[in-house]
């Protein structure tokens, strides 16, 4: 996989990290980290310029939430019936719809680089289910700028391990990405747990108002 993705890069330069990252937008099984990771490592020995591929690839990934945003928003129920028809995209499909009711604008932001393979799912939700566009693309700008200066600049950094890089970032995301699930879990159980106290208190305040006036 290192060996192709170097070859891409050698070749085609910031316009092949532009397109993979517009592309792995749709959930296709696109190394868009690595691409950028070897993006930042070519920056880093002077073969490409370090402003078009960080371009590249955040035009490439805005523009590609962009349109998932798109999809969500003019496709609505319909073609999100169709999409959870498959068990898996049902069950991305409900954690992304589950992130973005509870967190709007900041689900949207940690969807594109701290759960980043949810985010594709997470894009056509805030679409179909009416998040405003300007919360949704100021979020996700936000994100994607986050996303692309730590992969890039890391590649710039360890140019001579990309490969290694990359394997430790898939495991340092993963434990972030349940880092946030388990925070996000956390707090929406404390706020269940208040809301079922505030009920029992206007319960037992009915109960005592009613027993006095008896």
């Amino acid at each position: 996989m290192s060996e192709t993705v170097f070859a891409l890069v050698a070749d085609w330069g910031p316009w092949v990290i532009l397109a993979s990252a517009f592309l792995s937008c749709f959930a296709l099984p696109i190394p868009t980290s690595l691409m950028m990771l070897t993006g930042g490592a070519f920056v880093s020995a002077g073969d490409l310029d370090l402003w078009q591929v960080v371009g590249a690839a955040f035009t490439g990934a805005v523009l590609g939430d962009q349109a998932g945003y798109g999809l969500g928003r003019f496709g609505g129920a319909a073609l999100a019936a169709r999409l959870e028809r498959r068990p898996a995209r049902a069950a991305a499909l409900a954690r992304a719809r589950a992130l973005v009711d509870r967190r709007g604008g900041l689900g949207v932001f940690l969807s594109t680089w701290a759960v980043a393979p949810l985010g594709p799912w997470v894009n056509f939700i805030a679409g179909a289910t009416g998040l405003g566009w300007a919360r949704f693309a100021l979020a996700d700008i936000l994100g994607e700028v986050i996303w692309v200066a730590l992969y890039v600049g890391l590649g710039m950094i360890f140019a001579s391990q990309v490969s290694v890089v990359a394997e430790v970032m898939g495991d340092v995301m993963g434990l972030v990405a349940a880092a946030v699930v388990a925070l996000g879990a956390g707090l929406w159980i404390g706020t269940a747990m208040k809301a079922q106290r505030r009920a029992r208190a206007d319960r037992a305040g009915r109960a005592e108002g009613a027993a006095r006036g008896t």
